[in-house]
């Protein structure tokens, strides 16, 4: 058995790419359907967010399982495999282990150290739980990538002061409207990261803000968390009204078209300019807007500059933080290479147990019916006590055994001497 990692981020594919792989959460149990029924595939878990869709496999014969992953991959984009693999990445083994802790721990992020990837990887882990795709083995590792993520956020200060992409975005506007306070801003969308837009928004003195979203309770359920300043709402269904009142517009909603074209901007944008930041993937700004003149159009990989400038700093933090990644990489791959001794301890216990309940109904049977079921209980405890102690260290000693040869020569030696069934299986 083998433990990959296969998908795309921010660090390979630009985002007209990593759109045409998005996996929204209504996708995810047909994706995983399609994944686990190929051959070769055992366990999948899909990370999908605005920077990366990643795919975490426990595969039974590599080279084979890899290609059935990046089939569907490709059916996926609708792209040809020859034009979507430049931007895949593949790891396996130790550095797919490694890969999904530091990217729990936010340290493969496009903002270092962001928090919002940890809630997304335990999305997840949930996800791949709900639709059967994840078992014993990447139920234990994502697990572990969670405790890693949360780990390094406690123990080291990564996170304090970590921008998110929504803070960025925020950032990005000030730079190219210094003075926000005069604007009329609009945020199309009413999730997480709409919640954020509005907080950086208001720190940095933004007060006519409207909120946009397909339904007007989300909307309004935002604006109230911001009591202190006043925040207009309404539903998608005034876009045009609000394009014509706005300066700057956020857009960040799960549609999976674009909302804004140049068809619907050009009208607003007739005797004034519009700076547009579109932090959805998929993009909810098509790339055509940024063909009228007085439209300036922003997508998520517009942000590495303003990132790059608050990342420095931090850069110290990460390598403690990889100093303690590295520690629960082997704890994890400690358990996995213990997996490989299930069978032979299996059968062992299997063996020397059967071998204790036979002579222990031969005992039974010489001592007759005027020994007590009391007795019997006894005799019971005994022999199981017994054969527990004299398992206990052969069993320890086989899994805490890091040296694969001496493992394995371990396990060649008590399948010889206890004539114990060899099994290739990885783990039951």
């Amino acid at each position: 058995m083998n433990i990959a990692v296969i998908g795309l981020s921010h660090r390979t594919a630009p985002v007209e790419v990593r759109e045409k792989l998005s996996i929204s959460t209504p996708q995810t149990a047909d994706a995983i359907s399609q994944v686990t029924s190929c051959p070769h595939i055992q366990e999948v878990s899909i990370l999908s967010t605005c920077n990366r869709l990643e795919m975490h496999l426990v595969i039974t014969e590599t080279e084979a399982g890899l290609r059935e992953a990046l089939q569907f991959l490709s059916d996926y984009a609708q792209l040809p495999l020859s034009e979507l693999r430049p931007h895949l990445f593949m790891l396996l083994q130790q550095d797919a282990i490694m890969h999904l802790m530091r990217v729990s721990a936010g340290l493969d992020s496009l903002v270092l150290g962001e928090g919002q990837i940890l809630s997304q990887v335990k999305h997840a882990h949930s996800l791949g739980q709900q639709h059967k795709g994840v078992g014993r083995v990447l139920n234990r590792l994502l697990k572990d990538a969670i405790t890693a993520g949360k780990r390094v956020r406690t123990e080291t200060s990564i996170g304090t002061g970590a921008v998110s992409i929504s803070s960025a975005a925020a950032e990005l506007a000030q730079t190219k409207v210094p003075d926000l306070t005069n604007c009329h801003i609009a945020i199309l969308g009413a999730g997480k990261m709409a919640r954020l837009l509005v907080q950086h928004l208001i720190s940095k003195r933004a007060n006519q803000i409207t909120i946009l979203n397909r339904t007007l309770r989300r909307a309004d359920e935002l604006a109230a968390q911001f009591g202190d300043v006043s925040i207009q709402t309404a539903t998608l269904e005034t876009l045009l009204e609000t394009l014509a009142a706005a300066d700057v517009i956020f857009t960040c909603t799960a549609a999976t078209d674009p909302i804004l074209h140049r068809e619907n901007l050009a009208p607003a944008c007739r005797d004034k300019t519009l700076m547009l930041f579109d932090i959805a993937v998929p993009r909810n700004v098509h790339s055509n807007a940024n063909e009228l003149d007085h439209v300036q159009a922003y997508n998520v990989d517009d942000l590495k500059a303003v990132v790059a400038q608050n990342q420095e700093s931090r850069r110290q933090m990460a390598m403690e933080a990889e100093t303690l990644l590295e520690e629960e990489v082997d704890a994890f791959m400690d358990w996995w290479r213990s997996l490989d001794t299930v069978p032979t301890i299996s059968s062992l216990r299997s063996k020397v147990e059967t071998i204790r309940e036979q002579e222990l109904e031969k005992a039974m049977s010489r001592l007759g019916s005027e020994f007590s079921e009391k007795h019997r209980g006894v005799v019971e405890a005994l022999t199981r006590g017994i054969v527990n102690k004299i398992l206990h260290d052969p069993m320890v000693q086989l899994r805490s055994q890091r040296d694969l040869e001496a493992r394995d020569q371990a396990m060649q030696t008590l399948q010889v001497l206890f004539n114990l069934e060899s099994t290739s299986q990885k783990y039951s």
